[in-house]
């Protein structure tokens, strides 16, 4: 069996490692709880689970589907929740789901795609007996709060990376590949956003509806990762306004030096049409030209020529066009 931990609480201690492979086992003895973590399990396994712990078919079925959206449902006297991690894979936000079935004795997790195993958390949680003995509706605030914390660094570095891309936006052209990655951060970001209300709506059915399995001094707890969800939401929502504002940064940047650059050029045609009129007049093959017979007819067409070239050089300058 995929099964990462198996163990029974007592009192906020463990008691007992189970062992998944004998079934009767599993069956929580009065005054403990158990706690089962489980990664991508087959049919079969989920089979057994749901004979030893009563796990409605609906909920398995859903367990067994990695494409669920964020929710509480209520089976009898037993939860099925939904929730949705997301972690980072090179340039991109990867989604998997983590399954809750809480009963008044056991919680057990389905995780599918998710890339932070609960081990850690389950160190933290038994180095704390006295909030581990609230049960399973305290496991399962906190391994959703672990959940929820895993969103703050693909905000981190969506940031970070923003801030580049900002700053490189300020200083020169942005390359085609930057401007399509701002598309594709935006894309990801409201993809992102989608997932995070129904997350929101998860914590807050948790901390605000009365549900079995959940005792109403721990429902304070889930406050938290209601806030941290909301915070986080606000953040994503940060970010799309920085995205929008740097697509038209960039833009206005970029029709500002193609400004600077038509001025350029049409300051610099003017100059030049100068002496391309002047050669172009005495280019034409008129018999009588009072100049053609003047000594000083030369230097004298080039002087006005620098002149007037000079003037309208002096001119541009001042404007700001040179």
């Amino acid at each position: 069996m995929p099964v990462i931990a198996a163990t029974a609480y007592k009192a906020g201690q463990s008691v007992r490692a189970l062992d998944l492979a004998e079934p009767e086992a599993l069956t929580p003895r009065p005054g403990e709880f158990v706690w089962i973590g489980m990664v991508e399990p087959t049919p079969d396994e989920m089979q057994v689970l749901g004979r030893v712990f009563g796990l409605h078919p609906l909920a398995i079925e859903d367990a067994l589907t990695a494409r669920q959206t964020p929710k509480v449902e209520i089976y009898g006297d037993q939860l099925f929740v939904v929730a949705k991690t997301a972690h980072l894979e090179g340039d991109r936000i990867a989604y998997g789901q983590t399954d809750f079935f809480v009963g008044r004795q056991h919680l057990i997790t389905v995780r599918h795609g998710s890339a932070r195993a609960h081990t850690e958390l389950r160190a933290q949680l038994e180095a704390t007996p006295g909030l581990l003995a609230h049960g399973v509706d305290y496991v399962l605030h906190a391994v959703l709060d672990f959940i929820v914390d895993g969103y703050m660094p693909i905000v981190d570095q969506i940031e970070e990376e923003l801030q580049g891309i900002e700053q490189r936006a300020l200083d020169a052209f942005l390359s085609r590949a930057e401007i399509t990655r701002i598309f594709a951060l935006r894309r990801a970001l409201m993809k992102f956003k989608k997932m995070l209300g129904p997350m929101a709506q998860v914590a807050g059915a948790l901390e605000h509806h009365d549900l079995p399995c959940i005792d109403s001094e721990v429902r304070m707890y889930f406050r938290d990762v209601h806030d941290h969800v909301q915070r986080t939401e606000i953040l994503v929502d940060g970010l799309r306004e920085v995205l929008t504002s740097v697509f038209e940064i960039a833009s206005l940047l970029e029709q500002q030096r193609q400004g600077v650059i038509t001025r350029q050029l049409a300051a610099w045609a003017a100059i030049l049409a100068v002496p391309t009129a002047i050669a172009g007049i005495y280019g034409m093959n008129f018999e009588h030209m009072p100049e053609l017979k003047w000594a000083y007819g030369y230097p004298a067409v080039i002087g006005g020529i620098v002149v007037v070239c000079g003037l309208l050089y002096r001119r541009f300058k001042k404007a700001g066009w040179l």
